[in-house]
Protein backbone atom coordinates (compact mmCIF):
# COMPACT_ATOMS: atom_id res chain seq x y z
CA UNK A 1 0.00 0.00 0.00
CA UNK A 2 1.27 3.13 -0.64
CA UNK A 3 0.20 6.81 0.66
CA UNK A 4 -0.94 9.63 -1.54
CA UNK A 5 -2.55 12.84 -1.49
CA UNK A 6 -5.21 13.73 -3.72
CA UNK A 7 -6.27 17.54 -4.22
CA UNK A 8 -10.10 18.45 -5.25
CA UNK A 9 -10.99 21.53 -7.04
CA UNK A 10 -14.16 23.05 -9.22
CA UNK A 11 -15.72 26.34 -10.05
CA UNK A 12 -19.09 25.25 -11.68
CA UNK A 13 -22.09 24.06 -9.56
CA UNK A 14 -22.34 22.95 -6.42
CA UNK A 15 -19.05 22.55 -5.73
CA UNK A 16 -19.27 21.31 -2.28
CA UNK A 17 -21.35 18.74 -2.88
CA UNK A 18 -19.80 17.70 -6.02
CA UNK A 19 -16.55 17.40 -4.17
CA UNK A 20 -18.18 15.53 -1.08
CA UNK A 21 -19.41 12.88 -3.56
CA UNK A 22 -16.75 11.95 -5.62
CA UNK A 23 -14.75 11.84 -2.23
CA UNK A 24 -18.20 9.19 -1.56
CA UNK A 25 -16.76 7.50 -5.22
CA UNK A 26 -13.41 7.16 -4.02
CA UNK A 27 -14.11 5.82 -0.38
CA UNK A 28 -16.10 3.16 -2.33
CA UNK A 29 -13.31 1.51 -4.41
CA UNK A 30 -12.01 -1.51 -2.79
CA UNK A 31 -8.51 -0.64 -3.79
CA UNK A 32 -8.28 2.28 -1.66
CA UNK A 33 -8.64 3.74 1.60
CA UNK A 34 -9.31 7.46 2.66
CA UNK A 35 -7.24 8.66 5.68
CA UNK A 36 -8.24 11.75 6.30
CA UNK A 37 -9.68 14.73 4.55
CA UNK A 38 -9.28 18.91 4.62
CA UNK A 39 -12.07 21.19 5.25
CA UNK A 40 -13.12 23.05 2.19
CA UNK A 41 -11.29 26.00 1.37
CA UNK A 42 -12.61 28.99 -1.28
CA UNK A 43 -9.83 30.59 -3.31
CA UNK A 44 -9.81 33.59 -5.92
CA UNK A 45 -8.63 31.55 -9.42
CA UNK A 46 -5.55 31.12 -10.24
CA UNK A 47 -3.84 31.80 -13.78
CA UNK A 48 -7.63 30.90 -14.52
CA UNK A 49 -10.96 33.11 -15.30
CA UNK A 50 -14.20 32.38 -13.09
CA UNK A 51 -15.94 32.17 -10.19
CA UNK A 52 -13.98 31.21 -7.17
CA UNK A 53 -13.17 27.92 -6.64
CA UNK A 54 -13.93 25.44 -3.84
CA UNK A 55 -10.42 23.31 -2.67
CA UNK A 56 -10.07 20.16 -0.82
CA UNK A 57 -7.34 17.54 -0.12
CA UNK A 58 -7.63 14.01 0.87
CA UNK A 59 -4.88 11.36 2.23
CA UNK A 60 -5.44 8.24 1.20
CA UNK A 61 -3.66 4.60 0.88
CA UNK A 62 -3.96 2.54 -2.15
CA UNK A 63 -3.14 -0.73 -4.00
CA UNK A 64 -3.02 1.28 -7.36
CA UNK A 65 0.09 2.19 -9.13
CA UNK A 66 -0.21 6.11 -10.01
CA UNK A 67 -1.50 5.74 -13.32
CA UNK A 68 -3.79 3.58 -11.97
CA UNK A 69 -5.11 6.35 -9.28
CA UNK A 70 -4.83 8.88 -12.60
CA UNK A 71 -7.33 6.70 -14.48
CA UNK A 72 -9.49 6.35 -11.57
CA UNK A 73 -9.47 10.09 -10.70
CA UNK A 74 -10.15 10.92 -14.44
CA UNK A 75 -12.89 8.57 -14.50
CA UNK A 76 -14.92 10.12 -11.67
CA UNK A 77 -14.03 14.06 -13.28
CA UNK A 78 -15.87 12.66 -16.21
CA UNK A 79 -18.88 11.23 -14.35
CA UNK A 80 -19.43 14.49 -12.75
CA UNK A 81 -19.19 16.33 -15.93
CA UNK A 82 -15.49 17.65 -16.37
CA UNK A 83 -15.05 18.97 -20.02
CA UNK A 84 -11.45 20.55 -20.71
CA UNK A 85 -12.35 23.06 -23.45
CA UNK A 86 -8.87 25.02 -22.88
CA UNK A 87 -5.94 25.29 -20.48
CA UNK A 88 -7.56 26.21 -16.65
CA UNK A 89 -11.30 26.41 -18.08
CA UNK A 90 -13.57 26.41 -15.56
CA UNK A 91 -14.31 23.35 -14.45
CA UNK A 92 -16.93 21.11 -12.44
CA UNK A 93 -14.34 18.80 -10.85
CA UNK A 94 -11.00 18.53 -10.94
CA UNK A 95 -8.29 16.29 -9.38
CA UNK A 96 -5.14 16.20 -9.23
CA UNK A 97 -2.88 13.59 -7.74
CA UNK A 98 -0.42 15.89 -5.03
CA UNK A 99 2.48 13.32 -4.61
CA UNK A 100 2.21 9.71 -4.45
CA UNK A 101 5.17 7.37 -2.01
CA UNK A 102 8.05 6.77 -3.19
CA UNK A 103 7.82 8.26 -6.45
CA UNK A 104 9.34 10.99 -8.71
CA UNK A 105 8.63 11.57 -12.14
CA UNK A 106 8.21 14.53 -14.82
CA UNK A 107 6.05 12.84 -17.75
CA UNK A 108 4.20 14.89 -19.74
CA UNK A 109 0.48 12.62 -18.61
CA UNK A 110 1.73 12.51 -14.89
CA UNK A 111 4.00 14.19 -13.27
CA UNK A 112 4.95 13.56 -8.96
CA UNK A 113 4.99 15.32 -6.98
CA UNK A 114 2.57 17.78 -8.75
CA UNK A 115 4.85 20.44 -10.21
CA UNK A 116 3.24 23.47 -8.89
CA UNK A 117 1.66 22.49 -5.48
CA UNK A 118 3.80 24.72 -3.34
CA UNK A 119 3.21 27.59 -5.52
CA UNK A 120 -0.41 27.69 -4.51
CA UNK A 121 -2.20 28.32 -1.55
CA UNK A 122 -5.20 25.92 -2.26
CA UNK A 123 -2.80 22.51 -2.70
CA UNK A 124 -1.02 23.86 0.75
CA UNK A 125 -3.42 24.93 3.06
CA UNK A 126 -5.71 21.99 2.91
CA UNK A 127 -2.89 19.21 2.74
CA UNK A 128 -0.70 21.12 5.43
CA UNK A 129 -3.93 20.31 7.66
CA UNK A 130 -4.12 17.16 7.38
CA UNK A 131 -0.29 16.19 7.36
CA UNK A 132 1.45 19.51 9.23
CA UNK A 133 4.69 18.36 8.66
CA UNK A 134 4.47 17.46 5.36
CA UNK A 135 8.21 16.55 3.63
CA UNK A 136 9.38 16.13 0.19
CA UNK A 137 12.96 14.94 -0.44
CA UNK A 138 13.83 17.52 -3.27
CA UNK A 139 11.50 20.21 -1.82
CA UNK A 140 11.76 20.20 2.13
CA UNK A 141 8.86 20.98 4.47
CA UNK A 142 5.60 22.13 3.17
CA UNK A 143 5.25 25.19 5.27
CA UNK A 144 8.36 26.83 4.47
CA UNK A 145 6.25 27.72 1.36
CA UNK A 146 3.26 28.85 3.05
CA UNK A 147 4.86 32.83 2.89
CA UNK A 148 5.28 33.07 -0.66
CA UNK A 149 1.67 32.42 -1.23
CA UNK A 150 0.47 34.46 1.57
CA UNK A 151 -0.67 37.27 -1.15
CA UNK A 152 -3.43 34.76 -2.47
CA UNK A 153 -6.92 35.34 -2.06
CA UNK A 154 -7.90 32.18 0.00
CA UNK A 155 -10.93 31.44 2.67
CA UNK A 156 -11.16 28.16 4.72
CA UNK A 157 -14.91 27.58 4.58
CA UNK A 158 -17.10 26.42 8.29
CA UNK A 159 -17.31 22.41 8.02
CA UNK A 160 -20.57 20.96 8.05
CA UNK A 161 -20.59 18.21 10.77
CA UNK A 162 -17.62 16.87 9.83
CA UNK A 163 -14.01 15.51 11.07
CA UNK A 164 -11.95 17.50 8.50
CA UNK A 165 -8.32 17.53 9.08
CA UNK A 166 -8.50 14.45 11.51
CA UNK A 167 -6.79 11.27 11.00
CA UNK A 168 -9.61 9.12 11.18
CA UNK A 169 -10.83 6.84 8.33
CA UNK A 170 -13.43 8.14 5.87
CA UNK A 171 -16.69 7.19 6.40
CA UNK A 172 -19.29 8.31 3.42
CA UNK A 173 -22.21 8.80 6.08
CA UNK A 174 -20.30 11.25 8.10
CA UNK A 175 -21.45 14.13 5.33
Amino acid sequence: MARAFIGFGGNIGDTRQIITDAIVCLALRSELQILAKSCFYQSAPLEATGDDYINAVIEIETELTPYGLLHVCQVIEKEFGRERPYSNAPRTLDLDILSFEGVTQNETELMLPHPRMVERSFVLLPLLEIAPDFFLPNLGALKHYLPKVADQKIEKLPCRNCNCGEKAVYSPASH
